[in-house]
C-alpha cells in the first residue's frame, strides 16, 4: 500500500522569474509526485514557473498575488484548498507566504513555510506569518539558525533541507567537453570561467567582470562566461563594453542545457554577496567535477569539507581573483579539487536525500 497516496500539496509562489528557487519547486514537486503525492501549484499569470508545471502536467492556478493583504487571492485559495481537498499548503516567498498561509489556516489544511533565501527576516512582532506555520523548510542551515535566533521560531518546527541535484544529469562522464564548446560557441582553446545565475544585484555578476578585467591582462587566453538572464542585463552589457571585454566576456542569456554548460567551463565561479542558501549552481558545479571558488555567505560552506573547492570572501575584488588565480595557474590543485569535488556532494545533496526529507516532514504533520 502506497501511504503517500491520499496526501495532496498545494505549492504557492509569487515570483515570475525562472532561478534556483523556482527550480528547486519544480524539482520538488516532481519527486513527490512520483511517490503518489498529488501536487498543485498557485502563481501569478505571467508566471515562468507556470510553463514548467504544465509541462508535467502539474495542475495550475493563475491568481494575482497583489501583497501581503491580498484578500481576493486569500479567498480564491480558500476555494482552491477545500475544493481539492489539499492536506498541505507550502510557500516560498514573502507575498505568497501571507496569504498562502493564513488561507491554509482559514481551510484547515497545514502550512509549511519554505525559506529560499538568507536575508534577514524583520523581527517585528507583527510579522508573526513564520511563527503561525506549521513548519518552516530552508535551503541551508544558516538560514535556520537565524530563523530560531532572530526570529523566535521553535527548534523544533524548523528543518533545512538543502536543494536536491539529480546526479545521472549532472554527471560529468555523460558530456563531450568539445561538443558543449561548439555549442555554445565557445573556442576550443581557451581556459573557460563560468558563472550560472540569474543576473541580480546581489549575485554580484559585476563583481565577476571586475576580475575578469583584473586577470585577463595576465592570462589572455582566459574567457569569463556568464549564463543567466534577468534585471541586470542591461547593466553587465554596459561595464562589459565599457571595460573593453566584448571579446572575452561572455553574456549567453537564459539556458537551459546546465549540465552541458558546466561540461564546456575549466572553472566554476560563485560571487554572491548575500541572500544564498545552499546554491544549487554549486552544487551542481561541483558534481560535474569543477574546480570551483565560491564564496563564503549564506550557508555556501555547508558544501566545504576542506579540499573540494576554495571557499573565498565575498565583495573582496582582489582576494576573490588572487583565488581563482591559483586554479588557473596550479594543474596540480586543479586535478585535487576535480576528484574531489563529485564526491563530496553526491550523497546528501541528490534529489533522492531531499525527496525522503521532505517526505518525512509531510508524515509528521499529518500524523499529528
Amino acid at each position: 500500500m502506497n501511504r503517500y497516496k491520499d496526501i495532496k500539496v498545494l505549492h504557492t509562489e509569487w515570483s515570475d522569474g525562472w532561478g534556483g528557487q523556482e527550480i528547486r519547486i519544480i524539482n520538488e514537486m516532481l519527486s513527490v509526485k512520483k511517490k503518489g503525492i498529488d501536487v498543485y501549484l498557485a502563481c501569478r499569470k505571467d508566471a515562468k514557473i507556470a510553463q514548467k508545471a504544465k509541462e508535467y502536467n502539474i495542475p495550475v492556478y493563475y491568481l494575482p498575488f497583489r501583497g501581503n493583504t491580498d484578500i481576493k487571492t486569500l479567498l480564491q485559495l480558500v476555494k482552491i484548498i477545500k475544493s481539492n481537498s489539499i492536506d498541505i499548503v507550502n510557500t516560498h516567498s514573502g507575498k505568497d507566504t501571507w496569504v498562502g498561509g493564513l488561507s491554509a489556516k482559514i481551510a484547515g489544511a497545514k502550512f509549511i513555510r519554505t525559506r529560499h533565501l538568507s536575508n534577514p527576516i524583520n523581527p517585528s512582532y507583527f510579522n508573526f506569518i513564520n511563527k503561525i506555520a506549521d513548519y518552516i523548510i530552508t535551503t541551508g542551515e544558516s538560514i535556520r539558525k537565524d530563523m530560531i535566533q532572530n526570529n523566535n521560531i521553535d527548534p523544533k518546527k524548523i528543518i533545512s533541507i538543502p536543494t536536491g541535484i539529480n546526479i545521472k544529469l549532472f554527471n560529468p562522464n555523460e558530456y563531450d567537453k568539445n561538443k558543449a564548446r561548439e555549442y555554445f560557441g565557445i573556442d576550443k582553446d581557451s581556459f573557460v570561467v563560468g558563472n550560472l545565475a540569474v543576473l541580480r544585484g546581489f549575485k554580484r555578476h559585476k563583481d565577476f567582470i571586475d576580475i575578469a578585467k583584473q586577470l585577463i591582462p595576465k592570462y589572455p587566453n582566459l574567457k569569463f562566461v556568464i549564463a543567466g538572464d534577468g534585471p541586470q542585463m542591461k547593466n553587465l552589457k554596459n561595464q562589459i563594453q565599457k571595460s573593453n571585454l566584448t571579446d572575452k566576456v561572455i553574456l549567453l542569456g537564459h539556458i537551459y542545457e546546465t549540465p552541458m554548460f558546466l561540461k564546456s567551463l575549466d572553472a566554476f565561479m560563485l560571487t554572491s554577496n548575500s541572500g544564498e542558501g545552499v546554491p544549487q549552481s554549486v552544487i551542481q558545479a561541483l558534481m560535474m567535477s569543477l574546480p570551483t571558488v565560491a564564496t563564503d555567505v549564506g550557508s555556501v560552506n555547508q558544501l566545504y569539507n576542506g579540499n573540494n573547492f576554495i571557499l573565498t570572501q565575498p565583495n573582496d575584488i582582489d582576494k576573490m581573483a588572487k583565488d581563482l588565480e591559483q586554479i588557473i595557474i596550479d594543474k596540480q590543485l586543479r586535478k585535487q579539487l576535480i576528484s574531489n569535488a563529485r564526491d563530496s556532494v553526491i550523497e546528501r545533496y541528490s534529489m533522492e536525500s531531499m525527496r525522503d526529507q521532505i517526505l518525512s516532514v509531510y508524515e509528521r504533520l499529518l500524523t499529528k
